[in-house]
C-alpha cells in the first residue's frame, strides 16, 4: 500500500471552534438544538425504564415516554426549522401615503 496516500485535505482549526462548527455545518444555535434534543431523548428513555408492572399505568406511562421520544426526534431533525422562524425578523413593507380626504 502506498504511504503517501492522502484520505483527505488538511483544514485549519486555528480558530478553535468556530471553525470546527463551520467544517460540520452546525453553529452555535444548532448546537443548542441538538443539545435540548438530546436531553429531552435522555428523558424518554429514563421514562420507559421506569415502566412499572401494573399493565395500566405502564400503557399510560409508556404512551408518554414514546410521545416524548417523538418530540426529541422531531426536535433534533427538524428544530433549527422550526426556531429560526423565532428570530428572523419580518421582512419590512413599503410605507404608504395616507388616503386623499373626501370632500
Amino acid at each position: 500500500m502506498d504511504q503517501n496516500l492522502t484520505l483527505a485535505a488538511g483544514l485549519d482549526l486555528s480558530g478553535g471552534f468556530t471553525d470546527f462548527f463551520a467544517t460540520i455545518g452546525m453553529t452555535g444555535g444548532g448546537l443548542v438544538t441538538k443539545g435540548v434534543a438530546a436531553v429531552i431523548a435522555v428523558i424518554a428513555v429514563r421514562m420507559l425504564l421506569q415502566i412499572s408492572g401494573d399493565p395500566k399505568a405502564a400503557l399510560r406511562k409508556g404512551g408518554m415516554a414514546v410521545g416524548t421520544l417523538f418530540v426529541a426526534v422531531i426536535l433534533a431533525l427538524y428544530g433549527g426549522t422550526l426556531f429560526s422562524t423565532v428570530t428572523t425578523n419580518p421582512p419590512a413593507t413599503a410605507p404608504t401615503a395616507p388616503a386623499a380626504p373626501k370632500g
